[in-house]
C-alpha cells in the first residue's frame, strides 16, 4: 500500500523539480524528503526519478505515478475540504495570487476585518500579474483582472472595475483639449498592451462611442503607467480604486468626465475541489462584500 507522506513528497518533487525546493515547500529537513522518495520507489517496485548533479528528471514509472498522485491528493484534499465546510469552522492556510494592484488596494483593505473574524485562517498571499498554475503552486484562489482564458477552473465574478482615462493637469494644459472621445486619437496614449484597443465611452444621452487607439507607450503595470501620467507622460485608463487618491489630491485629473468609460471584471479562480472549502467560501464572500461597499462590485457569479 503507498504511503501518503511518502506520496506527499514525491508528488512535491515531481512538481518542483528537485528535492531540495519539496522539502523548503513541504518545511521538511532534505534528508527526510530524500529518504520518503526511496521508500515510495521500494514499496513500487521502480525507479521514480533519475538523479544526476544538476537535475532530476521523472523515468516512465514516476511520470505515470504523478498523474495518479495529483489525483489521490486532490481527492483526499476534496474530502477534507467537504468535511471541515460541514462540520469545521474556516482554518489554515489560505493561499491567494493576486495582481500587485488589485492586492494593494482593496485585498490589503478587506484582509484585516476578514483575518479577525477567522483567526483560525492562515492568508499567504502571493502577488503576480500571470496567471499561475493553482495546482502546481498549491493556490487555492487567483484573483485576475479582465478577460479569462478557458482554463478548468471555476470562476466567480467579484466586482466590474470602472477605468477611468486621467492625465496631468500639466500635459493637458500644454497639449489639445480633450472635449469628445474623438479627440483622444490627438493625444499620447499609455496603454496596458502592445496592441491598438478599442474604448467605449458612453455619453449621458445614452449614445455610445467606440475609438480604436494605437498605443504610443505600452506598460502593463498599473502602477508604473500611474507614476507616468502623474509626470505628465499622456493619457491612459487607471481602475477606479487605483487612480482615486491622485485625482483627490489634484495630481491627475479624469478626461472625459460627462462620458462613462470602459471597464474590466475581476474574478476569482479556483480548481473545483476547492469549491467545498469553507475557507475558500467565507473568503470569496467577504471580499464580495468588501466591494459592494465601496461600492466598486456587481453581485458575482459562478461561470
Amino acid at each position: 500500500m503507498l504511503d501518503f507522506f511518502n506520496l506527499t513528497a514525491f508528488s512535491r518533487i515531481a512538481d518542483l523539480g528537485s528535492i531540495s525546493a519539496a522539502a523548503r515547500a513541504l518545511q521538511l529537513p532534505k534528508s527526510s524528503v530524500s529518504r520518503a522518495l526511496m521508500r515510495l520507489e521500494e514499496s513500487v517496485g521502480a525507479v521514480l526519478v533519475e538523479r544526476s548533479t544538476r537535475h532530476l528528471r521523472l523515468t516512465d514509472a514516476g511520470l505515470l505515478l504523478q498523474r495518479h498522485a495529483r489525483r489521490i491528493l486532490d481527492d483526499v484534499g476534496e474530502a477534507e475540504n467537504a468535511i471541515n465546510g460541514l462540520v469545521g469552522k474556516p482554518s489554515g492556510d489560505l493561499r491567494i495570487n493576486a495582481p500587485f494592484t488589485f492586492a494593494a488596494g482593496p485585498l490589503a483593505a478587506m484582509l484585516p476585518g476578514f483575518l479577525a473574524q477567522y483567526p483560525d485562517v492562515r492568508v499567504v498571499l502571493s502577488v503576480d500579474n500571470t496567471m499561475v498554475d493553482l495546482l502546481i503552486e498549491k493556490v487555492d484562489i487567483a484573483i485576475r483582472i479582465g478577460p479569462l482564458r478557458d482554463s478548468g477552473l471555476i470562476a466567480r465574478r467579484l466586482t466590474t472595475l470602472r477605468l477611468w482615462p486621467c492625465a496631468s493637469p500639466a500635459y493637458l494644459a500644454q497639449h489639445p483639449p480633450i472635449n469628445s472621445p474623438a479627440d483622444l486619437l490627438q493625444h499620447k496614449l499609455i496603454a496596458h498592451t502592445d496592441r491598438r484597443e478599442t474604448w467605449q465611452f458612453r455619453a449621458a444621452t445614452g449614445v455610445t462611442e467606440e475609438i480604436e487607439l494605437p498605443p504610443t507607450t505600452v506598460i502593463p503595470e498599473p502602477d508604473v503607467v500611474k507614476t507616468m501620467l502623474i509626470a505628465g507622460a499622456g493619457v491612459g485608463v487607471l481602475p477606479d480604486f487605483h487612480a482615486s487618491d491622485a485625482l483627490a489630491a489634484g495630481r491627475l485629473v479624469r478626461v472625459l468626465p460627462d462620458y462613462a468609460g470602459p471597464s474590466v471584471d475581476a474574478h476569482a479562480l479556483y480548481p473545483s475541489h476547492r469549491s467545498l472549502s469553507a475557507k475558500v467560501r467565507v473568503f470569496i464572500a467577504a471580499l464580495v462584500a468588501h466591494l459592494q461597499h465601496d461600492d466598486l462590485a456587481a453581485p458575482g457569479t459562478d461561470g
